[in-house]
């Protein structure tokens, strides 16, 4: 329980934190930036910008070799960071002049990572700096001492130097709440840069080179799809966590992971394997001693002929047809290249609503279904009915539209929630979204153990179809079906996340990286084609495409391999890039102001 006032005088607190005086937060980052040094902002002197665009291999090595001081380096990305922040509102906590000091007396300048500023999403713990997640009750509260997380960092030579935006309660792909205000798309500001780890990805688009995320249902790979970078979505276990707050403390159901973001995939991959180099389960009590393996990385890349699956649709929501265009660049671009690609063609949802089976079927292109992926996800995820989440929220703060679409169906009574399911599939038939309805709220404890019996049998038969059945490599389907969604979209669109909640689910490693843009006349719907007859949820994501509005917005793909299988991804993240660019086909990023 709060400190202070009590519902529903709480709101007072909520007001003191948030808009008195003037978004007490917002004000304070304001104040930050402007006392900060001319070395801090303001235009880029030619060895800067010469500076930003080095691999951080490069400067490792240069910093090794006294060649290059990490203060520089950190003046050349604090201006980055201050150029991002005043385009898209990316950022939270500016961890300046501190970092200074932190470069000078604190990292391990001997490190794999020596003197690279690092950028971390809102949920890092920073020794003297608030872990807000957003919510009004957390501010003012500062960290005493760094997270786990943040001294692994430190020991291998990076530097932290901002905190960046996410949305409030961590469940969308937008990146918006009262204590920091809207993030916006580094592409267009009218979209969103995506979520949770939306302000990452906007910042990564416009000049910074690595960050960490979370990602529990997508969340760092749809802000690389949205915003046009690379992220690796890591099994649980592989990338160390603690010394990150959260919105869901507890919920195993489908566990988060943090996992590394990168502007560019030669920066993903060194930032990888310098933090596993690091031996993160000395740190960490969650990580698995599983070093950096090169053979496995190696042996994807040597391939002459992989096995890769094209997976085109969950048969839930069809993908956009942006986002259908990259799937079909990328699978002729890798058959060109003479890999064998396999069409991967889920079960219908429609076909799937009866049943809770999760055998695959007998083809080895049928896999078990999306759908029942997607049901199971979305009921483990907020078995609680969405009491841990809602928890910090006090008296009107303002939640996600998404989110809010979640907690206030689960807060209906049962029988209430049952005439509603009744409701949808028989009135409105719809079975796709009752099916999603049917078990959305509270479970018992009983209860959520038998779902997480399901959760395994079905885990088990996905690792039989991948092994015996269709023998993949990888596996490369859509991020999300849409290209970025409009501020306030996942109002609409927040049950269209299987393409990437599926693989927490699993806790299959994917990656996403960019492929290409919209374009309004190739990428535009055929005027015949009837959103009306869609199901609901697959309505509430086509309904926010417009390809004339959505003009040069990324569009990616996603690279799927097996548990604990993150070499292979990123190894398959280069097979993807290298056949495109083969083909002619190269994602250029924004320029650096």
């Amino acid at each position: 329980m709060d400190a202070n006032l009590l519902p529903p005088f709480d709101y007072f607190d909520h007001l003191r934190a948030w808009q008195v005086p003037h978004h007490r937060k917002q004000a304070e980052r304001a104040t930050r930036i402007e006392q900060l040094s001319v070395s801090y902002k303001g235009p880029f002197t030619l060895w800067e910008r010469e500076t930003i665009k080095k691999p951080i291999a490069e400067l490792v090595q240069d910093v090794h070799k006294g060649a290059v001081r990490p203060v520089d380096v950190l003046h050349a990305y604090s201006k980055v960071a201050v150029k991002a922040h005043e385009k898209t509102n990316c950022l939270t906590e500016v961890l300046l002049p501190e970092a200074e000091s932190w470069a000078e007396n604190e990292v391990d300048l001997k490190g794999p990572l020596a003197g690279i500023p690092v950028s971390l999403k809102d949920t890092a713990v920073v020794k003297g700096f608030d872990t807000t997640v957003g919510y009004s009750r957390n501010v003012g509260k500062p960290a005493d001492k760094d997270g786990t997380l943040v001294k692994l960092l430190k020991d291998a030579g990076a530097v932290p130097y901002v905190k960046t935006a996410l949305p409030i309660t961590l469940l969308s792909f937008e990146s918006t709440n009262d204590v920091w205000g809207r993030c916006s798309n580094p592409h267009n500001s009218a979209y969103s840069p995506g979520g949770s780890t939306g302000g990452e990805a906007a910042l990564l688009a416009l000049g910074g080179r690595i960050g960490i995320g979370t990602d529990v249902a997508g969340s760092v790979r749809a802000p690389a799809h949205f915003s046009g970078i690379y992220a690796l979505r890591c099994s649980t276990g592989r990338w160390p966590k603690m010394g990150l707050s959260t919105s869901m403390a507890g919920q195993e159901g489908v566990l988060a992971v943090a996992s590394p973001m990168a502007r560019t995939l030669d920066d993903l991959v060194y930032f990888s394997k310098a933090i596993w180099g690091m031996k993160p389960e000395r740190y960490d009590h969650t990580v698995h001693p599983i070093p950096w393996r090169e053979d496995d990385y190696q042996a994807i890349k040597k391939k002459s002929r992989l096995r890769i699956g094209i997976m085109r649709t969950d048969g839930v929501v069809d993908p956009t047809p942006a986002v259908a265009r990259a799937l079909h660049l990328v699978s002729s671009a890798l058959s060109a290249q003479g890999h064998d690609l396999i069409e991967i063609t889920p079960p219908p949802a429609l076909s799937s609503f009866s049943s809770s089976s999760a055998s695959a079927g007998s083809s080895p292109c049928t896999p078990p279904s999306p759908y029942l992926g997607l049901q199971l996800a979305s009921t483990l995820l907020n078995a609680d009915g969405c009491a841990t989440f809602l928890g910090p929220f006090r008296t009107f703060e303002r939640s996600d539209p998404g989110a809010a679409q979640l907690s206030l169906y689960a807060s209906l009574p049962r029988i209430l929630r049952y005439v509603h399911y009744l409701y949808v599939r028989y009135v409105r038939r719809d079975p796709v979204w009752a099916g999603l309805l049917r078990r959305f709220g509270a479970h018992s404890v009983a209860q959520q153990w038998a779902l997480v019996a399901r959760r395994e049998a079905y885990r088990a038969a996905w690792h039989a179809w991948w092994r015996d059945r269709a023998r993949l490599d990888l596996l490369v389907c859509p991020p999300f079906a849409t290209p970025a969604v409009p501020h306030a979209g996942m109002r609409h669109a927040v049950a269209a996340c299987g393409y990437t909640f599926l693989w927490n689910l699993l806790d299959y490693a994917a990656g996403v990286l960019p492929v290409t843009r919209v374009d309004a006349a190739a990428d535009a719907v055929d005027e015949a084609f009837d959103v009306g007859r869609l199901s609901g949820v697959a309505r509430g994501a086509w309904g926010l495409y417009d390809a004339a509005k959505m003009q040069g917005l990324p569009v990616g793909v996603q690279v799927v391999g097996r548990r604990w299988g993150e070499e292979e991804v990123l190894a398959g993240m280069e097979v993807v890039e290298s056949a495109l660019r083969e083909k002619g086909v190269v994602y250029e990023p924004l320029e650096i102001d």
